[in-house]
């Protein structure tokens, strides 16, 4: 009898301890961040400005 009781009583422990509800799971978003580039490509529009200034100036004199 004691053996049926402890049977029954971790019947009872598993199934409530495995059971789960019907809503669905929160899953948090993967955020991936892009890489910046190096900082040498960000000079070359204003040394190319630099260069068309200066030679407007040049051709100015």
């Amino acid at each position: 009898m004691k053996k049926l009781v402890l049977a029954a009583a971790l019947a009872a422990a598993a199934s409530t301890a495995t059971a789960g509800s019907m809503a669905d799971p929160i899953v948090e978003p993967i955020v991936v961040e892009e890489q910046a580039g190096s900082s040498a490509q960000g000079i070359w529009v204003p040394l190319l400005l630099l260069a068309v200034v200066a030679a407007a100036v040049a051709a100015a004199d």
